[in-house]
């Protein structure tokens, strides 16, 4: 029930330091406090009050997090949200999907995001600034009401959500990460988006790639629009992306049942709000790509790409859907076009801006000290990898090779 599924409340004070709820309310200056909900039920009419009226990426919708807590979240894990609340207002100031699951041993806290979630940014209730201070003294708070465990690990944290500093990328113990996320501002006319607001040089492929496709008859931008529309895109767009990537020899979440369950269900539920839609550039009735989105707060979140790269000679279906589903984007009003995580070169090609996410690994135990320091490690020497173009290049060949065998 509602009640057992939520934990006493901690506070903190602006220099970070717990705070007892009784000693809060004597007259300590307690700026924020905490609740732990275990359970969806006592939490749901806040997160969809700040869903509608607050901030947060598409990442942190209510179904899309439901879903990855249902049918990703392991079964040993304990989901963990947290409601910061403001000490003097009671108001809320933000909530954090979190789980506890066990790993090699121990026992980590990190976002509910079981590898489909790019972003680790909390729902903030309004757009009030955030400073470091205060975004230290409502992690302490957050942690006073975390359950056990030996470590803390948060990656994927973006800088800004829509415009506002994260806290959680504000915060004293957290540190700049080796992943990178890209996105374009959009605006204006849809006829003139792509030659306004990307590189030449993407705008000419675009024109060019479009007119070799329209050779072979009406080249078209289809959205699935009712239940039978996105069963075909996705089982498309899982042949195409499962193919091509395949003959990368690269890996692919979607190789994996529960997570094509996941994206499935997403995309059927999405129907009824468009929060979650698929799209399909094709020729006739022919695909030649389909790409899988989500919609929130006028943001366009590109999340997967399935293409048919043999179709048509030296043209790209990839950046034709991308440049076509821009333009559907801005004529609907939206005005960020996200890329997501990764420093694919194809971004870079069309022009879009690359930002820094930043990362949280905070030891609480010793056993956590040595993942700590085993996940510090390897990033560093991953790091060292990819600032070799050679060296990289090298490791990507053989990793692509050993999947190609155990495929």
């Amino acid at each position: 029930m509602a009640g057992q599924a939520m934990r006493m409340e901690a506070a903190a004070d602006v220099s970070g330091q717990l705070v007892s709820p009784d000693v809060a309310g004597l007259g300590a200056v307690a700026h924020y406090t905490a609740r732990l909900h275990t359970s969806f039920d006592s939490v749901r009419p806040l997160w969809q009050r700040l869903e509608a009226t607050g901030l947060c990426t598409g990442h942190q919708g209510l179904a899309w997090v439901e879903g990855i807590a249902k049918r990703l979240m392991p079964g040993s894990a304990e989901l963990l949200v947290v409601e910061v609340n403001d000490a003097v207002t009671g108001g809320p100031a933000m909530l954090l999907p979190l789980m506890r699951r066990r790993a090699l041993g121990h026992y980590v806290i990190e976002w509910l995001s079981c590898g489909v979630c790019d972003y680790s940014a909390p729902l903030l209730a309004d757009a009030r600034p955030w400073t470091r201070q205060g975004a230290d003294a409502a992690w302490a708070a957050v942690r006073a009401v975390l359950p056990p465990a030996d470590r803390i690990h948060i990656a994927g944290i973006p800088q800004q959500i829509h415009g506002v500093a994260n806290p959680l990328a504000l915060l004293s113990a957290t540190r700049d990460s080796i992943q990178i996320a890209s996105g374009l501002a959009m605006h204006g006319e849809p006829a003139t988006l792509i030659k306004r607001i990307c590189k030449s040089s993407f705008a000419k492929n675009f024109h060019k790639h479009c007119r070799r496709f329209e050779q072979m008859g009406k080249l078209d931008l289809a959205e699935a629009e009712t239940p039978d529309m996105v069963e075909e895109q996705f089982a498309t767009l899982l042949e195409l992306r499962l193919n091509r990537f395949r003959e990368l020899g690269r890996f692919d979440l979607l190789t994996q049942a529960p997570v094509v369950e996941f994206y499935r269900n997403a995309a059927l539920q999405g129907l009824s709000d468009g929060s979650v839609r698929l799209f399909g550039l094709r020729v006739g009735q022919t695909y030649l790509a389909v790409i899988y989105v989500l919609v929130m707060k006028g943001t366009l979140h590109a999340l997967l790409l399935g293409i048919d790269q043999d179709a048509v000679a030296n043209a790209s279906p990839g950046l034709a859907t991308i440049g076509k589903l821009m333009m559907w984007g801005v004529a609907q009003g939206l005005g960020y076009f996200d890329l997501s995580v990764g420093s694919q070169g194809y971004k870079q090609h069309i022009g879009a801006s690359s930002s820094v996410l930043a990362e949280l690994c905070e030891p609480i135990t010793l056993r956590g000290s040595g993942a700590t320091a085993y996940i510090k490690l390897r990033g560093r020497i991953e790091l060292f990898v990819r600032s070799k173009p050679e060296l990289y290049k090298t490791v990507q060949g053989v990793m692509r090779r050993l999947r190609r065998l155990k495929n």
